[in-house]
């Protein structure tokens, strides 16, 4: 479905990414994982169309969207979480799942969708008149989910969905993620939990200072004598 061919980007002299390659089939959830700084972020950014690629291809569904657009991602089936939730805080949980459904043409549809949003994420439709910049942290980031599935998204792009949540609401999220998946959304999450995210990734990347370190599946990386060092609190 998505495949990235030597991906390098640059920040001013800051070689972020450097000849980034890696696929996601459609169906996956695949997980990068790393330390800050890696590039997770980054690579997620230029998938959406907010970061400028340097060199390098990124291929969804046999055709290259390199020089697309961000609003042009969108249409053609990309949707992103970014990292720290970017809900609207000034505007009600139903006029941000609105939001979400801006470049839809099938306008008729969107109520169903919403509907649909408030069966997946049931305390939003509680809180469908309250402003965003009210709820709680772990509200926020459903709210943040649900607004980027109303673009109808074939890739959804997870940028931290478990930052400052407490652990209870960290294994609800992943079962939404989880479900999500289960509904035909492919994911591609970053993920500073390495646990949690490679439990259930069907594969994953790990990236290093802007290089792909391994790959493999989940349960390989988390089996991994090395990813348990650095990453998951091994000895």
């Amino acid at each position: 479905m998505l495949e990235i061919k030597n991906l390098n980007v640059y920040y001013g002299v800051i070689h972020a990414l450097k000849n980034v390659s890696l696929t996601v089939n459609k169906g996956e959830i695949v997980t990068l994982i790393g330390a800050n700084g890696a590039g997770k972020t980054t690579t997620l950014r230029t998938l959406s169309g907010l970061n400028k690629a340097t060199s390098g291809e990124i291929i969804l569904e046999g055709k290259s969207i390199v020089n697309l657009s961000a609003s042009n991602r969108v249409e053609i089936g990309i949707s992103q979480v970014p990292e720290g939730r970017r809900i609207f805080p000034q505007m009600s949980v139903l006029e941000n799942l609105e939001l979400g459904a801006f470049l839809r043409k099938d306008k008729s549809e969107i109520k169903k969708d919403i509907e649909h949003m408030y069966e997946l994420f049931p305390i939003l439709g509680k809180r469908k008149k309250q402003m965003a910049g009210t709820l709680s942290g772990g509200e926020q980031q459903m709210l943040a989910m649900a607004r980027a599935l109303m673009s109808k998204p074939n890739l959804l792009l997870l940028d931290e969905p478990s930052m400052g949540l407490a652990p209870l609401l960290v294994r609800e999220i992943f079962d939404i993620i989880k479900n999500i998946n289960m509904t035909g959304t492919t994911i591609l999450l970053v993920e500073q939990n390495a646990k949690m995210a490679l439990s259930i990734a069907h594969r994953a990347y790990v990236l290093e200072t802007g290089k792909i370190a391994m790959s493999g599946t989940g349960e390989e990386l988390a089996k991994s004598d090395e990813i348990q060092k650095s990453y998951l609190g091994g000895n």
